[in-house]
């Protein structure tokens, strides 16, 4: 019989690090060879969370203070992307905006996912009447689109950055609930779901330990996409005034005013702004669509 001692108890950990770390490196280069747009889409929300978290150390200016000396200044080697009708430094704001709409952004969809996804799960496995109820409650939410939803909600709640998680948060719901349901039906009806009834367990035992991790494959791919749809979410309602205020920067405020008034003479102040919510959701839609390709089996290419 082998002995076993401290010296090889830690040779085993080591080695058993060293495996784990080669197998994530190995699920990432393969991923990023098989979803080549799909990991540029993932860079460039990795480099847009980064500049919205170290937006302090990264804004030359501060993206409030206006300066009427240096109004709708065109690029150059101080200000960098030019500057708005303010004179407030057009890159400090788009990297400040950066951090709201990432706030914005991950607030709304993981709320709304988490709550759709609690809702869509119990719905599917109590059935019934209240299964009845739930689903023609998500019918009428359904019947509204996102950004008429969201105006009703915010037109309720009021403006803020707050009040505007609240109001993408609920047309998400469900969105989510519907999707989630789907799979959660075939949940339901696999043996180890009747085996955990069989053995007493309670009904929350069995959503939340058997039926919620099995559903979290479509769920995590709505998510990719709900962030995605409540940053231009976000950005609509600024653009019409009816959601994140001045003088917080928000990529949707920026362009409120600037598209018409300055097209021809600073087209700057709208082109950067626009560019940075196009990208933004393009970059989620690319993840979105490699993230259902890697998870779904029936998708997986060889």
């Amino acid at each position: 019989m082998t002995a076993i001692t401290p010296g090889s108890v830690t040779s085993a950990a080591s080695a058993d690090t060293a495996w784990r770390r080669r197998t994530l490196a190995g699920t990432v280069l393969g991923f990023c060879r098989r979803h080549p747009l799909g990991a540029i889409g993932f860079v460039i929300i990795l480099i847009i969370c980064l500049a919205g978290g170290l937006a302090d150390w990264l804004a030359p200016f501060d993206p409030e203070e206006n300066d009427f000396s240096t109004m709708m200044q065109a690029p150059d080697w101080i200000h960098v992307l030019g500057t708005d009708q303010f004179g407030r430094d057009i890159f400090s704001r788009l990297v400040f905006g950066a951090r709201t709409a990432m706030i914005v952004g991950f607030g709304a969809a993981v709320g709304g996912g988490v709550i759709g996804l609690i809702l869509g799960v119990t719905s599917a496995y109590f059935g019934g009447w209240f299964d009845l109820v739930f689903q023609r409650v998500l019918d009428v939410l359904m019947a509204f689109p996102l950004i008429i939803l969201a105006l009703a909600v915010v037109s309720v709640f009021g403006t803020g950055v707050f009040n505007v998680i609240i109001a993408i948060t609920i047309p998400l719901v469900p969105r989510c609930g519907r999707v989630v349901r789907a799979s959660a039906l075939a949940v339901r009806e696999v043996p180890y779901v009747d085996a955990a009834r069989a053995l007493g367990f309670g009904h929350t035992r069995i959503v939340f330990h058997h039926m919620i991790p099995n559903v979290l494959a479509p769920f995590l791919i709505l998510l990719s996409a709900f962030v995605g749809q409540a940053i231009l979410a976000e950005a609509s309602l600024s653009y019409l005034g009816l959601g994140v205020q001045e003088p917080v920067p928000a990529w949707g405020l920026m362009l409120q005013g600037s598209a018409e008034d300055y097209a021809t003479t600073a087209p700057w102040i709208a082109i950067f702004p626009g560019l940075a919510i196009v990208i933004t959701v393009l970059a989620f839609s690319l993840f979105g669509d490699a993230l259902r390709d890697a998870i779904d089996p029936k998708l997986r290419t060889r």
